[in-house]
């Protein structure tokens, strides 16, 4: 199982909007994509206002690749919401069972 930690920091002034986008469209997209085992949402803190995050869990490398193609260590954002991002990470692991 693939560990994926996807990180967005929003433009100034544009946490409200990316807020909706991220409970209107991200969150459910992501809760309804196959291959993922689960979705682990964050939202902002005070200390972080810009700040917002997924933890998924997937079933193989093989979904995460259907999902978002072979350059899958890139961090890929839906193009209604590049205009709200000032900048995002991505990070892959392998799934500690314990």
């Amino acid at each position: 199982m693939i560990m994926r930690i996807f990180q967005v920091v929003t433009r100034p002034g544009k946490e409200e909007e990316f807020n909706r986008f991220f409970y209107e469209t991200a969150i459910p997209l992501m809760k309804g994509t196959n291959g993922i085992l689960q979705v682990l949402p964050g939202a902002p803190r005070p200390d972080t206002p810009r700040e917002f995050s997924f933890v998924m869990v997937w079933d193989s490398l093989e979904s995460l690749k259907a999902f978002v193609g072979d350059d899958y260590q890139s961090p890929h954002i839906d193009s209604s919401e590049a205009e709200l991002v000032e900048s995002r990470t991505i990070k892959h692991y392998d799934l500690v069972e314990v």
